[in-house]
């Protein structure tokens, strides 16, 4: 039986892990608030710049405008962005969506002849690599400090080895932000870009683009390249943030718990000991008669 010194000792232990659990708490709802506002400010940009592309796309006569990070090939070689956090304690959000690319690289993956894997943040690479699967190239610290000029970096080595063939297809594998107790696991082709299905009669207004269609085009598809990576870094560091809050109030909560079950049993070892001592006070007394 553990002694009285040893439960006052974990008693101790436990409300110093009780006082970090709740300070990481803190400190994530914090940068929840703020990644929140970003990521809203940027969905509805991202989102009206894919539907100009698609628009586009739709007004002009088929075949007359072309981009070459939208056209499609064979898939014989492909990779995958993978995007997790550097640091873990933020329950399945890094277990999820490494998970769902791993899944991928395993079977879909398997029947290609080569599929390469970059990741954003740490987490994902040490997942895969542990299973076997190599990494081309990591960017680490960037959910921790997203800027733009880092996530054009990140499209533009995507975008050269899909148009050097070095891939025929990309995908990012992302958590996309739904509250704080909920992250979609999301893995989409990137490149070749794809755009919603517009139908010509769905147009009802027709533009005249300046200085023309095609070199709108031009402009377009890259920058909107560009904000669907960016969108996904600002999603899942608005998930990173949240599943990090509800796995530091669950192990708040469960040490409270805990710090109540370890002092109700100090309390009953220190009564029984007590009890022992008085028995054996009596006995001696007794004997003494």
């Amino acid at each position: 039986m553990a002694s009285l010194r040893d439960i006052r000792k974990r008693i101790k232990t436990v409300k110093s892990t009780r006082q970090i659990t709740k300070a990481m708490k803190m400190v994530s709802a914090a940068k929840l608030r703020k990644a929140q506002d970003a990521i809203m400010a940027a969905r509805p940009y991202a989102q009206t710049l894919e539907t100009l592309i698609s628009e586009l796309v739709s007004r002009v006569e088929p075949g007359t405008v072309s981009h070459p990070l939208l056209a499609e090939r064979p898939v014989k070689k492909a990779e995958v962005i993978l995007v997790t956090s550097d640091r873990g304690l933020a329950g399945g959000f890094n277990a999820n969506i490494s998970k769902a690319a791993w899944r991928y690289l395993k079977e879909d993956g398997a029947k290609l002849e080569k599929v390469y894997v970059t990741t954003v943040g740490k987490k994902g690479g040490d997942y895969l690599r542990a299973r076997g699967y190599s990494v081309r190239r990591d960017w680490s610290g960037v959910l921790q400090r997203i800027s733009y000029a880092t996530t054009a970096e990140i499209a533009a080595e995507a975008a050269k080895r899909f148009l050097d063939g070095e891939t025929d297809a990309v995908y990012l594998a992302y958590n996309e932000f739904i509250s704080v107790i909920s992250q979609k696991v999301t893995f989409v082709r990137l490149l070749p870009f794809e755009t919603s299905k517009t139908k010509k009669a769905e147009v009802l207004v027709d533009y005249k683009y300046e200085p023309g269609p095609q070199a709108v085009l031009d402009a377009l598809v890259p920058q909107a390249l560009n904000t669907r990576i960016f969108r996904a870094l600002l999603e899942s560091a608005a998930s990173e943030h949240g599943a990090r809050m509800s796995a530091m109030e669950n192990a708040t909560k469960n040490a409270g718990e805990m710090i109540s079950s370890l002092t109700l049993f100090y309390n009953r070892t220190r009564q029984a000991a007590i009890t022992k001592e008085l028995m054996e006070i009596v006995s001696g007394a007794e004997a003494l008669k």
